[in-house]
């Protein structure tokens, strides 16, 4: 277990210096389009307030490639974020100028650094530190709250926690780490993992690791494809992954060595155009005919999938079983969601992670309605798949 800013005793007066992710999109006016995750930061921030410590928010927004670019600046942000907190935000506008910021701020006053990715040496693979002490003389303390860059090995990231002590979790990391180890680790059985998405190729350690530890695995969305066309079925346009055939034959195996259920869909919802607007019909997932692609999951594999969610107690998802970004290609994904909301009302935990699949639990339904939404895609997928994250690694432990 790490530790988090729960352990850490007298901060009145220190300078916490605070990694967030706050990655959220702007429109062509730079508004705030999605604050989730400057809400997922709040009661980080709100603790170290209440308790005096002055705060100094470090960030990324976008790819600015280590260039000092308007076009990725955090001071909309900033100002977003003082109607959040009801305060102004001190906004610091680099590094090279942020000490006289720093000295100036008041106990419990937050101040937000720009862009940490206007430098090079912010994402750079070496083993320099000059970068990472240039930001510890700013902080008495670390905390780091950005579960959704906690796979990355940056500077703010990781190589900070080395040189700041105490290096300890905000809440939301905290919570992050202990709802997906919780699922993954002690789950309350049966564990069921539902896992989508386009591509068998980006999904194999998830699918690993998961054999180990689950008692059915649905398999849904694109990588299904790969699956039908490894046992013989014809897939007509589907997307599939010719060079997977031989992984999804040996996932299959594990599975039956493990006495896992692997639940496929049987049948499809399959369209002659990707639009929606030209014909929609349900055939049997083996027998999709030349000219159609699959992109949900029929009304037979909707009932089964369900059928499963609600008897588990643990429900882990990564990834939506079809395209449902469009409307007319959405009803598997929502029909899987349902489900999971259901199991969750009669008390099983669930927890939704990675990108695709939060955006569509979130499309349908309430971040409340699941035990835990992740905010961060890269980062679960990451730690579903059993693999160590830096800027967790690089915390104290308790």
């Amino acid at each position: 277990m790490k530790k988090s800013i729960k352990d850490l005793g007298e901060i009145k007066g220190k300078r916490a210096l605070v990694r967030v992710d706050i990655n959220v999109p702007l429109d062509e006016n730079k508004n705030v389009t999605d604050d989730t995750r400057i809400q997922a930061i709040v009661p980080t921030v709100n603790y170290l307030k209440e308790r005096g410590a002055k705060i100094i928010l470090m960030a990324h927004l976008g790819r600015p490639k280590g260039e000092k670019n308007p076009e990725f600046t955090l001071e909309p942000v900033a100002k977003y974020m003082a109607k959040v907190f009801g305060e102004e935000i001190v906004f610091i506008p680099s590094v090279e100028e942020a000490a006289p910021y720093v000295e100036k701020l008041a106990d419990g006053q937050i101040a937000l650094l720009e862009n940490i990715r206007y430098y090079k040496a912010e994402e750079a693979k070496d083993d320099d530190m000059t970068f990472a002490e240039e930001l510890a003389k700013l902080g008495d303390f670390y905390v780091n709250d950005a579960f959704g860059a906690a796979h990355r090995n940056h500077t703010s990231t990781a190589k900070l926690a080395k040189i700041v002590k105490p290096a300890v979790s905000g809440l939301l990391m905290e919570k992050e780490i202990r709802c997906l180890s919780q699922a993954l680790d002690n789950p309350t059985r049966p564990f069921t993992a539902i896992v989508g998405g386009a591509k068998v190729s980006s999904k194999i350690g998830v699918l690993e690791n998961l054999l180990d530890k689950v008692d059915n695995m649905i398999i849904g969305g694109g990588m299904a494809y790969t699956f039908v066309k490894a046992n013989g079925g014809q897939i007509g346009t589907s997307i599939c992954e010719d060079d997977q055939l031989e992984v999804a034959k040996a996932i299959e195996a594990k599975a039956a060595a493990k006495g896992v259920k692997l639940v496929m869909a049987t049948d499809v919802l399959v369209t002659d155009d990707f639009s929606g607007n030209g014909t929609n019909k349900f055939v049997k997932i083996s027998e999709i005919p030349d000219g159609f692609e699959g992109v949900d999951a029929g009304e037979e594999s909707r009932k089964a999938f369900a059928d499963v969610i609600k008897s588990s107690k643990t429900i882990l998802m990564n990834g939506p079983v079809g395209a449902f970004e469009n409307p007319k290609f959405a009803e598997g994904t929502k029909a899987v969601l349902a489900a999971v909301v259901e199991a969750t009302k009669n008390g099983a935990t669930s927890v939704i992670g990675g990108g695709d699949s939060v955006s569509a639990a979130k499309k349908f339904f309430k971040a409340e309605d699941f035990t835990h939404v992740s905010t961060g895609g890269g980062a679960s997928l990451e730690f579903i798949e059993g693999k160590v994250l830096p800027g967790v690694a690089a915390l104290d432990d308790k």
